[in-house]
């Protein structure tokens, strides 16, 4: 087997261009010996961070939705859906929670479970337009994915997933991390953005000669 690669995932669950890079990092995966960790990297962790960066939550979600279109014509399968959350008439959600959630889910099931939350918990967000910053909605796909609902509860209003969430943004600004999707490799290289494919793969091709 060829040498292990490091892949540090820096994400935020409301980053459409994380939803975009997370199932080409799962297929890079089954190619390469990669041992992936999982980062919360929040770009907006409150709602008054939000409103303080866009001027009113209207305002960040006129915004951001123009951020997913971009994402829509960038994504392999084709999954972003605007109009959908274009209609909805909750607030955008900010960060935090669902970053928490991720947290929480990795209590029960270790980084494959975190990983596998996350997937779910974008999808519900960008495809099926759910509202991620309600508990009971987050708790929902908790269940949907083969979580105890109950524990992840209990998880979610753990003070240590503050500290964790803490610890992932000490760690960012120590790789010089300042948006979502980043991704550092072997503690060295730094991929921002979502690149396709064909680009990490030789980026990836590349490291793995030196390791």
């Amino acid at each position: 087997m060829s040498k292990q690669i490091r892949v540090d995932f820096f994400h935020d669950v409301i980053c459409g261009w994380c939803y975009v890079l997370s199932p080409r990092l799962r297929q890079l995966a089954t190619e390469f010996n990669l041992n992936i960790h999982l980062h919360a990297f929040a770009l907006s962790a409150t709602r008054e961070e939000m409103v303080g960066k866009f001027g009113s939550m209207k305002q960040a979600k006129q915004t951001i939705l123009g951020h997913w279109e971009q994402c829509a014509r960038a994504d392999d399968s084709k999954r972003v859906n605007v109009e959908g959350m274009r209609h909805q008439t909750f607030e955008y959600p900010f960060s935090t929670p669902g970053l928490v959630a991720c947290k929480a889910a990795e209590q029960q099931g270790g980084v494959n479970a975190y990983w596998y939350y996350f997937d779910a918990v974008t999808h519900a967000h960008m495809s099926e337009n759910r509202n991620i910053g309600d508990l009971d909605e987050l708790a929902e796909i908790a269940g949907e994915v083969g979580l105890n609902k109950a524990r992840f509860l209990d998880d979610f209003a753990s003070s240590e997933r503050q500290a964790e969430i803490q610890r992932d943004r000490k760690l960012a600004q120590e790789y010089g991390v300042t948006s979502t999707p980043t991704l550092i490799i072997n503690k060295r290289w730094v991929v921002s953005g979502a690149l396709d494919i064909t680009a990490l793969r030789k980026i990836l091709k590349e490291i793995a000669t030196k390791v």
